[in-house]
């Protein structure tokens, strides 16, 4: 038996499949699993992975672990970025996590012009906007959450809240 026939029925099992087109998402992955046939889902599957492959190489597909999705979000803490995706693949039916309070080590403490200036371990620069007078020797952590209309607060060593934007 020749090897044209079953070279040809591979070919048509491929043009058969669902369409993975030019979209080198997840989904076009996942739709190869409804596939009935064996021949034809490999087929799919491969399709798939072929064209996520080259997207990925082309740096247009990247692939981001919950631990980074928590650390950008960490990181910005405070700016609001109205241009960053929401990165959540979750659990059906489950919210995304909103993160509206941070616990950071703190660097420096500074105060210029009756307002504390704070820098964190993790680089970030908070300055105080209100007028309070909290104590301010020597703290070892900020606690930062979020307040009232899109503000934010911290405590230093959990003492008093004051009023605090990110300055960088």
């Amino acid at each position: 038996m020749s090897c044209r026939p079953i070279i040809f029925m591979l070919g048509l099992a491929a043009l058969a499949s669902p369409a993975f087109a030019d979209d080198a998402s997840l989904s076009g992955m996942l739709s190869c699993k409804a596939v009935a046939d064996p021949l034809e889902r490999v087929a799919c599957y491969d399709k798939a992975v072929a064209a996520f492959e080259a997207a990925q190489s082309a740096g247009d597909v990247s692939i981001v672990t919950r631990a980074e999705v928590e650390k950008v979000r960490r990181d910005s803490f405070g700016f609001s970025i109205p241009s960053l995706p929401s990165f959540g693949p979750r659990a059906a039916g489950q919210a995304e996590a909103k993160l509206d309070r941070v616990t950071e080590a703190v660097q420096s403490v500074s105060n210029a012009g009756g307002k504390i200036r704070v820098v964190l371990a993790n680089g970030q620069v908070w300055v105080q906007t209100d007028d309070k007078s909290p104590r301010v020797k020597s703290p070892a952590s900020a606690e930062i959450f979020e307040a009232a209309l899109g503000s934010y607060k911290m405590k230093l060593d959990g003492g008093l809240a004051f009023r605090v934007k990110r300055e960088r």
